[in-house]
């Protein structure tokens, strides 16, 4: 992992990305304090986990589903799957409807 200033980075941008891509993060730094990283992904999935690592909104939903899972409001594993199962098939039978 590099460190780098602002300064540094604004005049060499593609030289620092193209760290990124081969030598893993790069964090920027203004006045010795951390700002941003530099962070190349692997692929569309690597970007996706990236990106939803950092909304609030998907925090908010992972965080109330830890919490209704903690009280003992969870589906097992086998029940999920039978109900994502009815899901699909309800809504190909609905969308053959359509004419």
């Amino acid at each position: 992992m590099r460190v780098a200033s602002l300064a540094e980075v604004k005049t060499k941008l593609s030289t620092y990305v193209k760290e990124a891509e081969e030598s893993g993060p790069v964090v920027i730094t203004r006045n010795g304090k951390a700002v941003a990283v530099i962070l190349a992904p692997v692929d569309d999935d690597d970007l996706e986990r990236i990106l939803l690592s950092r909304s609030p909104r998907f925090q908010a939903l992972l965080n109330k589903s830890r919490k209704s899972i903690g009280v003992g409001n969870a589906v097992s594993h086998e029940e999920f799957w039978k109900n994502a199962r009815q899901r699909s098939t309800d809504s190909s039978n609905a969308e053959g409807c359509h004419q």
